[in-house]
């Protein structure tokens, strides 16, 4: 077997006389039960890396609660097994509060963490009883026509950010959309307690997929100073702080995991210590990670179709930039395997998707099996975190299954999307049909 199930940093998938297993299913046997592409996750390696995480936190800081970015997989059986193990919901938009609805989760189980958000989502937003974070001032005057939550927080940006993905996704710092600048969340929460509100949080995005521990502290004593002297210049005593999701996973084979025992105890520390320097009433702490949970669970499958020897020799799968966007948007790594083929002989190829774009090109040299063949199966690592959720319909290219293994059992938990689906919700004006 390849690989060794306790060790994060290397998945749970398995190879074993050159056939690769999810769980403990044949990569084979998935391909030729639901088809390729498909996305493939591994329960039980979903609610490790849950637990791992939940734990390491917890045991520092015991008041300690997790959500779960569903932006990060969307599926329904995903956000459940979340659920299961104790996890809110982080919602991006107010279908995503509805998605947090339709499994059990409401009131302050969900954070609802949009971004410039129009009249309808504030509306709705409130209706929903959920935990309102606003991610900028300017939204606090137009929120209040429409009512106050229950519970009020404002993402803050501390003024740095960081991220292994690159600088598409920092998510804070000067150059991030999200948060407010540090001068304006005094005059913020002044706002928001003279509106009448009564119950705080706050909350900030630290970055995205970070393997460096000594960051988190960091990051963390950031956001405290300015809380800090917020609740104390204004007298509130804030109820939790969430320090975001960031904690990252390796994509390359030879990049180290995250120390999350040492982030976690180094985080909490710096976390009791600023509560204490700016004498605030202890806060519930609050995390929102995604990546982490589902991120090295999630396999993407595909078939090499074609191979074209041209300028380079190209294999050509049903695996394109619609069905996984992250190489073609950020420059993404992503690591790739040949179903029967590892110990094999590699030589550098490219690998390319069917779109009619050449940005779909997304891998154009990779050491691979020089005796890759049309038919072979390639799986694709680490592709559980914003992938099938990032997909889309282009050159009628839909968008793939989803399926769930537990141990030996594989379960379709989305379908394939067929051309009823890609033309649903269109309308023909008669006129035209003529």
């Amino acid at each position: 077997m390849r690989n060794n199930p306790e060790d994060y940093g290397k998945g749970n998938m398995k190879i074993h006389e050159d056939q690769i297993f999810i769980g403990n299913v044949p990569v084979s046997t998935l391909a030729a039960e639901f088809g390729t592409p498909v996305y493939v996750y591994d329960e039980q390696k979903i609610r490790a890396n849950y637990r791992r995480a939940y734990g390491a936190f917890a045991r520092h800081y015991p008041d300690f609660k997790m959500f779960y970015a569903v932006k990060c997989c969307n599926n329904p059986a995903i956000v459940n097994i979340m659920r299961q193990e104790g996890a809110g919901v982080d919602a991006a938009s107010v279908n995503e509060i509805l998605l947090a609805k339709s499994v059990g989760l409401g009131g302050e189980d969900v954070m609802f963490s949009g971004n410039f958000l129009s009249d309808s989502d504030i509306r709705q937003g409130l209706e929903s009883g959920v935990i309102f974070n606003l991610d900028d001032l300017s939204i606090l005057p137009r929120l209040l026509k429409f009512g106050k939550p229950e519970i009020l927080s404002f993402r803050v940006n501390p003024g740095y950010g960081k991220s292994n993905v690159g600088d598409f996704v920092t998510n804070a710092g000067p150059n991030a959309k999200f948060g407010i600048h540090p001068d304006d969340v005094l005059k913020a929460y002044r706002m928001a307690k003279e509106a009448g509100i009564r119950r705080f949080g706050a909350h900030m995005m630290t970055g995205s997929c970070i393997t460096d521990a000594e960051y988190f502290p960091f990051v963390t004593g950031l956001l405290m100073d300015i809380i800090g002297r917020t609740g104390r210049e204004l007298g509130i005593d804030f109820e939790f702080i969430d320090l975001g999701g960031g904690l990252g996973i390796p994509y390359r084979p030879d990049e180290a995991p995250l120390d999350l025992e040492r982030a976690a105890e180094l985080t909490a520390r710096m976390f009791r210590s600023k509560v204490a320097e700016y004498g605030l009433k202890a806060p519930q702490l609050k995390m929102e990670p995604a990546r982490y949970f589902v991120g090295n669970a999630g396999y993407l499958i595909g078939t090499v179709h074609s191979i074209k020897h041209s300028y380079r020799t190209i294999l050509g799968t049903d695996i394109g930039m619609n069905t996984l966007a992250r190489p073609a948007m950020y420059g993404s790594y992503h690591h790739i395997y040949v179903n029967g083929k590892e110990s094999h002989p590699r030589k550098a190829l490219g690998l390319c998707g069917q779109l009619c774009e050449n940005t779909d090109f997304w891998v154009k040299e990779r050491e691979l099996p020089e005796d890759t063949a049309e038919g072979d199966l390639v799986v694709v690592e680490n592709a559980g975190a914003y992938g099938f959720g990032m997909s889309y319909q282009y050159n009628g290219r839909l968008r793939p299954a989803e399926v769930l293994v537990n141990g030996g059992n594989a379960m379709l938990v989305r379908e394939r999307e067929t051309f009823e689906d890609m033309v649903r919700h269109t309308i023909v004006p008669e006129y035209l049909k003529k």
